[in-house]
């Protein structure tokens, strides 16, 4: 099983849920409809990396605050890349068919390290992605149609959240394609402070 790093100890999640479409901005660019009401949809364990690797010419980053969820709740916050075979998925939700191809597959969830949040905090943190020394997408918790409260409290009404578990929050405007050799570096910030960075260059 996949491990990712809280607080310098190894932790395994059992899954990770995703929140699509939270930003408004990023509904717009990708012409998809507001969604009425919250979607939500799960990477296995398999799919989780340290790793950044390129798949593929439709292949599309899309950075997230990431949640820790400890006790039913949420304890930590790291950095995290949602990985999406585009082409894939357009071909797939036109169908009316599962995601999963396009967004499960292995290395399409990739996080930095997790550190300790305080739930006063969670509404002032912020994302930031660089990718070859420009910023290609920035946004906050204050940009979310759902916030992380409401994320956790849709999720645990049909679905356990063990410990472990990571729960994505939505990307904000700018994903966009990769290639190899591109550097990538990722960025949360709480109060506009800087409290994680990670550093990638695409394999």
């Amino acid at each position: 099983m996949n491990k990712i790093i809280y607080d310098n100890k190894e932790v395994t999640p059992s899954k990770v849920v995703c929140v699509g479409r939270n930003y408004v901005e990023h509904i717009k660019e990708l012409g998809n409809e507001m969604p009425e009401d919250m979607v939500l949809f799960c990477k296995p364990n398999s799919s989780i990396s340290s790793e950044l690797r390129y798949v593929g010419e439709d292949g599309h980053y899309e950075a997230e605050i990431s949640f820790l969820i400890m006790g039913g709740d949420i304890k930590g916050v790291g950095f995290g890349l949602d990985l999406t075979k585009r082409d894939l998925q357009s071909k797939l939700k036109g169908k009316g068919l599962p995601w999963e191809r396009a967004k499960a597959f292995d290395g399409a969830a990739v996080f930095s390290e997790f550190v300790h949040i305080e739930k006063s905090d969670i509404d002032s943190l912020e994302v930031e992605l660089l990718i070859n020394g420009k910023v290609a997408q920035k946004g906050g918790v204050e940009l979310m149609i759902y916030k992380p409260k409401e994320i956790i409290k849709e999720i645990k009404s049909f679905m356990s959240l063990e410990d472990g578990d990571i729960v994505m929050s939505g990307t904000p405007k700018g994903v966009g394609k990769f290639k190899r050799g591109d550097s990538f570096v990722g960025k949360i910030k709480k109060n506009s402070l800087e409290i994680i960075k990670k550093e990638w260059i695409v394999i």
